[in-house]
């Protein structure tokens, strides 16, 4: 699933700038609805509205609420676990980095592709990640990491043993990769994004069906409920796309994998 739209937002526009934009257009869409009909219809006649409209803009606005709340949890939930993906594949290449000196032959081509493997997702596979796409450099490092490890052929139960761990750490980075990948255009459906923004263009709506004799007060009201679901709904998009804009998921710990294998082939 890609969300193209959102994701070009994401990219290419700062979280600020996105952010003012979909205050700006939410609170001129309320309000100026809000003030629009108060012109139209009149005060007196939209007062008359205020018992039934506000109990059902309560009702619409408690759905929504559960809806826009669903969203930005899942989006959340999604993000920290594509955080913990990201971590467990760099701790997983230090290991097998690490046990490939205990393999045969010294496991030099393991190490040798892994840390190509390392650099290149760290090069490569980020920017691609950013614009939802998997980078193919990437995905040819790890075949050759893969072809490296299958090639071992363990000469007593220790090494098969060993070997046997180096193919356990060989899964944990794949499925780690997938998981990351998975998550790199976003995880909320297009489906979902479209009921989120036209319950938002319905629950901002409402108050044009109602008139309060303080319009002052009311254009407040307006204003703020605006200003919160602009604020949620941006909320769910930053985090809807863990690698693109600001705030991203951080390449650190490959960084520090990478960091740790050269102390560790430096060492004496």
């Amino acid at each position: 699933m890609t969300d193209f739209p959102l994701l070009v937002l994401t990219h290419d526009v700062p979280l600020w700038v996105a952010g003012l934009l979909i205050t700006l257009v939410a609170e001129i869409y309320s309000v100026g609805l809000m003030l629009l009909t108060r012109y139209v219809y009149g005060v007196s006649r939209l007062s008359l509205n205020n018992e039934v409209a506000g109990f059902k803009f309560a009702v619409v606005g408690v759905f929504y609420a559960v809806t826009l709340a669903f969203v930005v949890i899942a989006v959340w939930e999604d993000y920290r676990d594509t955080q913990g993906a990201v971590r467990d594949e760099a701790k997983a290449a230090f290991d097998l980095h690490r046990l490939s000196y205990a393999l045969p032959q010294g496991g030099s081509e393991i190490r040798k592709h892994l840390v190509t493997y390392i650099k290149d997702v760290r090069e490569y596979g980020w920017p691609a990640m950013s614009l939802g796409k998997p980078s193919e450099q990437v995905a040819k490092d790890l075949r050759l990491l893969t072809a490296a490890v299958l090639a071992v052929q363990p000469e007593d139960g220790k090494q098969n043993t060993l070997f046997q761990h180096s193919l356990d750490l060989l899964t944990v980075m794949t499925d780690n990769r997938n998981e990351r990948l998975d998550s790199s255009d976003g995880s909320v459906p297009p489906i979902l994004w479209f009921v989120l923004i036209v319950g938002g263009l319905i629950t901002l709506g409402y108050p044009a069906f109602f008139a309060a004799s303080n319009v002052v007060a009311q254009v407040l009201m307006t204003a703020s409920l605006a200003a919160l679901v602009a604020m949620s709904l941006l909320l769910g998009l930053a985090f809807d796309f863990p690698f693109t804009g600001d705030p991203h998921i951080s390449v650190y710990p490959f960084d520090e994998a990478l960091r740790q294998i050269s102390e560790q082939a430096s060492a004496p």
